[in-house]
């Protein structure tokens, strides 16, 4: 028995940047800064951590539309470790991989990044109520 399921918000640190897999599959690789305010010697203390996602299929193309440095996103998903041998030595990273991205606004704008969510299980999702369905990329 296991689980490893992630939830968190944050920033993007840099444009989401999109590529495709030989088969044609679009993965999408974004940096989030995400704060931690807490109270140190009657002091306000902000702590940053900055955690790699990555997404996949449609939804990383929404991602990549959508999306850009300082955008606000709440990611759900899951920790994935890489291995891989150099100069002898076995390296690694964790990053998030992703199921669901929720899209938010950006502090005092009205446009930029719809408002919602990508989920990989439901890929055109990433729209809300008030969204035309001519303001979506309906690709397939």
């Amino acid at each position: 028995m296991s689980l490893n399921t992630v939830n968190i918000m944050g920033n993007l640190t840099k444009d989401p940047e999109i590529k495709s897999t030989p088969s044609g599959k679009s993965v999408c690789s974004m940096s989030i800064a995400n704060n931690r305010i807490y109270s140190k010697n009657n002091q306000r203390v902000t702590e940053v951590s900055y955690f790699d996602v990555e997404v996949w299929g449609p939804i990383a193309e929404n991602c990549a539309k959508y999306l850009k440095k300082g955008s606000g996103i709440i990611v759900e998903g899951r920790l994935k470790q890489d291995r891989w041998e150099k100069d002898g030595k076995t390296q690694s990273r964790v990053r998030i991989s992703a199921n669901t991205i929720h899209f938010m606004p950006k502090k005092g704008e009205e446009g930029g990044a719809p408002q919602g969510r990508g989920d990989v299980n439901s890929a055109l999702d990433a729209s809300v109520d008030s969204m035309r369905p001519e303001d979506i990329a309906w690709e397939e």
